[in-house]
């Protein structure tokens, strides 16, 4: 009942947060330089996870600038507000999000590229649209695995859009993420996301989880010059691998 009560306060104090960052966007954002957006987007996340119980844990040194291409392991619907609370940076997410309600102006709000991933051809126009951002100088996330996965292991990494680090000559910075019980330290499955998870379950699920670490650790930046990419998808598959194990 505890537990309960608890995770009830904690989605009411979400929702308002959640609904003060729609507000924001409309009406303050038109206002504000690209970078008091992103420092807006950086504070609103930590500020979400510390409402639903979460501490960030920042490993190695987020990219202090762009361009770079940041690739990441993929677990839940919290990663993206997680990986905003240690650095802003334009995800590439699908094409549903920018029309689900408050959900889908806090993703414009945060300068998310699209993709249709039912179309095949549609990651030729993404790749070109990150490929001028990269040279424009902005840090661009994805996560290569394509879906989210269980946490025990990586799915394989898709490679089409490394194709806009090489074009672009833009660095990549592998990462890896990790949600973990506070007291323990152990692997949570509470946000896990995968498969035939339900969202709402998922996220009842972590707010009546005892407090939680979101732990992001940063590798070293890799260039990109004379990379194929299907081989160097199979590398930094084994490089986020490693740094994932390094969260324990």
């Amino acid at each position: 009942m505890l537990h309960s009560l608890k995770a009830c306060w904690r989605l009411a104090r979400a929702v308002a947060h959640a609904a003060s960052g729609w507000w924001t966007i409309r009406f303050t954002f038109p206002k504000l330089t690209q970078a008091e957006r992103n420092a807006r987007v950086q504070a609103w996340s930590r500020r979400m996870l510390e409402l639903m119980g979460i501490t960030l844990v920042v490993q190695g040194t987020p990219p202090p600038t762009g361009p770079v291409l940041l690739i990441c392991n993929h677990l839940s619907w919290l990663d993206i507000t997680t990986i905003h609370a240690a650095r802003h940076v334009r995800f590439v997410s699908k094409s549903d999000v920018k029309g689900w309600p408050l959900i889908g102006t806090l993703s414009n709000g945060s300068g998310t590229l699209y993709i249709e991933r039912e179309r095949r051809r549609d990651a030729l126009r993404v790749v070109h649209h990150m490929t001028d951002a990269l040279r424009n100088g902005d840090l661009i996330g994805v996560f290569p695995e394509g879906t989210t996965s269980d946490g025990r292991g990586l799915l394989p990494f898709h490679a089409n859009l490394l194709q806009a680090s090489i074009s672009s000559g833009a660095p990549v910075l592998p990462a890896a993420l990790r949600f973990a019980d506070a007291a323990t330290g152990e692997t949570s499955q509470a946000p896990r996301y995968i498969d035939d998870d339900n969202l709402v379950v998922s996220l009842w699920n972590t707010l009546r989880a005892p407090p939680l670490l979101a732990i992001v650790r940063f590798g070293e930046p890799q260039d990109p010059h004379g990379r194929d990419r299907r081989e160097w998808a199979h590398s930094l598959h084994e490089d986020v691998q490693q740094l994932r194990r390094e969260t324990h």
